[in-house]
């Protein structure tokens, strides 16, 4: 007797659960997409191709694990230096050149009238500009000679926009980027082309220019130290 009364009120609990999220759920308005259809296709595109790109590092990943146990124990250093040359690349440590663009920013107007603000790259659109880039398939990106790593810091520090420390206070500012492969190269070309990036940066009084896809974009290896804060070695 006692177990029934249990069970009943477990299940006279979860259906009062399930009608007040229901409850919840008609009570709350649903809000209206504003997206037009352009915009939810791009952001379709942009999901698969950030799945695309997931499916592939994963299956390098998968192929690494393979490789680790083929070569046994003859040849695991060979693996794991092959690993870490890898690793010191894709963090931006070492020089690196490939199929790419160059992208040049300079001042709409070159001269500036008396009493007219000097014009500045803002952090905030620069940081939009590399975001969009990385999304339209660029992998190695510098800066004015500043290699950009996944711990690169975009800030305005005494109303200036620095790099990892790095002022951006003279023009003409110039982003290279490398891609994967020529095909990927041509790929972010058209998109930067498709793209309002020539508009935005038209109203903050800056000229926006992009070269043709280059065979050979040489990149510099990123020379400032690596803080690690975080991490320590693991106990054996």
């Amino acid at each position: 007797m006692k177990k029934s009364m249990i069970i009943f009120s477990l299940v006279t609990l979860l259906i009062g659960f399930m009608v007040a999220i229901q409850f919840r759920t008609i009570q709350e308005p649903v809000q209206r997409d504003t997206r037009d259809t352009w915009e939810v296709r791009e952001l379709i595109i942009q999901e698969k191709e950030l799945q695309s790109e997931l499916i592939r590092e994963i299956r390098q990943i998968e192929e690494k694990l393979a490789q680790y146990e083929e070569t046994q124990a003859q040849d695991e250093l060979e693996v794991l230096n092959t690993t870490l040359d890898e690793f010191k690349v894709e963090a931006g440590l070492t020089e690196y050149s490939g199929p790419g663009l160059i992208i040049s920013i300079t001042p709409y107007f070159q001269g500036i009238d008396l009493g007219q603000e000097a014009v500045v790259l803002t952090p905030e659109l620069l940081k939009k500009l590399i975001n969009e880039l990385y999304m339209y398939g660029a992998e190695h990106i510098s800066i004015q000679g500043q290699r950009l790593i996944s711990t690169s810091v975009i800030r305005d520090i005494n109303n200036e926009t620095k790099v990892d420390g790095l002022p951006l206070n003279r023009f003409p500012i110039e982003i290279k980027l490398v891609a994967e492969n020529e095909e990927l190269a041509e790929k972010v070309y058209n998109r930067i082309q498709a793209s309002n990036l020539e508009d935005e940066f038209f109203v903050e009084d800056l000229r926006f220019s992009v070269s043709n896809v280059m065979d050979e974009v040489e990149l510099p290896a990123y020379l400032d130290s690596i803080e690690i804060g975080n991490m320590k070695p693991a106990e054996e």
